[in-house]
C-alpha cells in the first residue's frame, strides 16, 4: 500500500510501537529498586515493505518483543554461591556460639583445672587443716560443675541446631511449592504466546533463596525446569513440588526424609547442610573430646588419690566418681565421690602430717592424662581447634561475600535498571512519538484537502 494511506499506515506502527517501548522504560524505572527484576528491551524490526511497479515502500516499525536482559550462567553462578555463603553464615553462628563454651586455659574449664591443683599446692602446706582440705573438695566440685555446664551447652546447642533444622525445612518446603506455582504460571503465558519475564524474575529470587537454604541443582526440561538437591532428591518438577519431611532418629536428633529415604547425611551445601554439618560432627566430637579429658583426668586422679591415706589413716578411695565405661558422657557425669574432708587422702604413709600423697595428686597436672597428653596442654589444643574453625569460617564467609557482591554487581551492569539510560530512551521514544504524531497530522491534512478538492 503505498500513497497518503500508506504514508497513514507507517506512522501509525510507529506511533504504537514508541508508545510500547514508553510503557517499557516506565516499567524500568518503577522496578529499579525491585530485588530480582531483569530490565527489559523493546526489541524493534522495520516493518515488510510492499512493492509498487519497480520501487519498494517500507511499511513502518514493528515491536517484535519486549526481551528481559538476563545472563543464565551468571544466574547459576549467583545460586551456587548463594549455597556456599548460607552454608557458611549458618556454620560461623553456630561455631560462634559453641566458642563461649571454650573461652581459653583462665576461664572454664582451664582456670577450673588450674584452680584445682592450685588448692592441691594451699593444703600441702597444713595436710591436716580441715578448712584447706575443704577448698580442695570445692574446688573438685568447681572443676566437675564446669565440665558438667561444657557438656550441657554443646547438648542446648545441639538441640537448638535440630530446632533450625525443622525450621528450615518447613521454609524449603514453602519456596519449592512458590516455585512450582510460578513454574505452571510461566508454562501457561508461555503456551499463549504471552510474556512471561515478570514471573521469570519472581522464580528466579525465589531461587535465589532456596539456594541459600540447601544445595540446589537446576534442570532444564522441555516444559519448564525441574529443581533438585546435589544428590539428585527432587524438590520442583515443573508445577509440581515434593516436600521433604523429617523424622526424629535414634540419635535423637531430626533426619530429612524424601520419598521414603533418608537423605541428611547428603544435604551439603546451604543454611541446611552447615546446619547439619556443626550438629552432627563438630559438636559431637567436641563432646567426644571433652568426655575423654574428663574420664582421663578423673582416672588419673583416682588413680593417685586411692595411693594415699586420709585423715584417719584409711587407704584412700576415689576422689570422682568412676567415669562410665569407655568414656561416653564422662562429662555430663563427672561428680565428687566424697564429702568428708577428712577422707581426702593426703598422705603418703597415713600420718596426719603427710603430704606426700599431694605431691603424687599435684603430679597428675603434668602427666599424660588423654591421647598422650597433659590436662591443660589437650585442653588448649580443643580451645585453639574451635577458635581456629571460628576464624576460618568467618575469612570464609569474608571471601564467599565479596564474591557474591562481585556477581551481584555483574548481574546489575546486565540484568540492572539504569536510570540515566531509561532517562534518554525515555526522551528518544517521546521524540520518535511526536515526529509520527505530526506524520499523522500532516496526512490528515493532505487528506482533507483532498477530499474538499471537488468543492472548489
Amino acid at each position: 500500500m503505498s500513497g497518503l494511506y500508506g504514508s497513514l499506515s507507517t506512522a501509525l506502527s510507529a506511533l504504537f510501537a514508541n508508545q510500547q517501548a514508553l510503557e517499557t522504560s516506565a516499567n524500568n524505572v518503577a522496578n529499579a529498586n525491585t530485588p530480582g527484576f531483569s530490565r527489559q528491551r523493546p526489541v524493534f524490526v522495520p516493518g515488510d515493505p510492499v512493492t509498487v511497479g519497480s520501487l519498494s515502500f517500507g511499511m513502518g516499525v514493528v515491536l517484535e518483543k519486549i526481551q528481559s536482559l538476563r545472563d543464565p550462567l551468571l544466574e547459576l553462578r549467583l545460586d551456587q554461591q548463594s549455597q556456599q555463603q548460607g552454608k557458611l553464615d549458618s556454620t560461623l553462628g553456630a561455631l560462634q556460639q559453641i566458642q563461649v563454651t571454650f573461652s581459653g586455659t583462665d576461664s572454664g574449664i582451664g582456670s577450673a583445672v588450674t584452680q584445682f591443683f592450685d588448692s592441691l599446692q594451699q593444703l600441702s602446706t597444713d595436710p591436716s587443716s580441715l578448712s584447706l582440705r575443704q577448698g580442695v573438695l570445692t574446688a573438685a566440685g568447681n572443676l566437675a560443675t564446669v565440665f558438667n555446664t561444657s557438656s550441657q551447652n554443646l547438648l542446648t546447642q545441639r538441640a537448638n541446631l535440630d530446632l533450625n533444622v525443622t525450621q528450615t525445612v518447613d521454609d524449603i518446603n514453602t519456596l519449592t511449592a512458590q516455585i512450582a506455582t510460578v513454574n505452571g504460571q510461566i508454562t501457561n503465558l508461555e503456551n499463549l504466546k504471552e510474556d512471561a519475564s515478570a514471573f521469570i524474575d519472581k522464580r528466579t529470587t525465589l531461587m535465589r533463596q532456596l539456594s541459600g537454604l540447601v544445595d540446589v541443582s537446576v534442570i532444564q526440561t522441555e516444559h519448564g525446569i525441574a529443581l533438585t538437591t546435589s544428590n539428585g532428591t527432587p524438590l520442583v518438577s515443573e508445577a509440581t513440588s515434593f516436600p521433604l519431611k523429617t523424622f526424629v532418629s535414634t540419635d535423637g536428633t531430626e533426619h530429612i526424609l524424601a520419598e521414603g529415604k533418608d537423605i541428611t547425611s547428603s544435604l551439603s551445601g546451604g543454611k541446611l547442610g552447615g546446619l547439619i554439618a556443626v550438629r552432627d560432627t563438630t559438636i559431637p566430637g567436641l563432646q567426644s573430646n571433652l568426655d575423654q579429658l574428663a574420664a582421663g583426668l578423673a582416672t588419673a586422679l583416682n588413680t593417685a588419690h586411692r595411693a594415699g591415706f586420709d585423715l584417719n589413716g584409711n587407704a584412700g578411695g576415689d576422689l570422682f566418681v568412676p567415669p562410665p565405661a569407655g568414656g561416653v558422657g564422662a562429662a555430663s557425669a563427672l561428680s565428687v565421690a566424697i564429702a568428708d574432708p577428712a577422707l581426702l587422702a593426703a598422705s603418703s604413709d597415713g600420718t596426719p602430717g603427710s603430704n606426700g600423697n599431694l605431691i603424687v595428686l599435684s603430679a597428675v597436672h603434668d602427666q599424660a592424662v588423654v591421647a598422650g597428653q597433659k590436662p591443660l596442654d589437650f585442653y588448649s589444643r580443643l580451645v585453639f581447634q574451635v577458635g581456629s574453625d571460628t576464624a576460618n569460617a568467618s575469612a570464609d564467609l569474608t571471601a564467599s561475600s565479596l564474591i557474591l557482591q562481585q556477581l551481584e554487581d555483574q548481574r546489575a551492569s546486565i540484568s540492572g535498571v539504569s536510570l540515566d539510560e531509561e532517562a534518554a530512551n525515555i526522551v528518544r521514544y517521546q521524540t520518535a512519538y511526536q515526529a509520527a504524531a505530526r506524520v499523522v497530522t500532516t496526512v490528515n491534512s493532505l487528506l482533507d484537502a483532498a477530499v474538499n478538492l471537488g468543492r472548489y
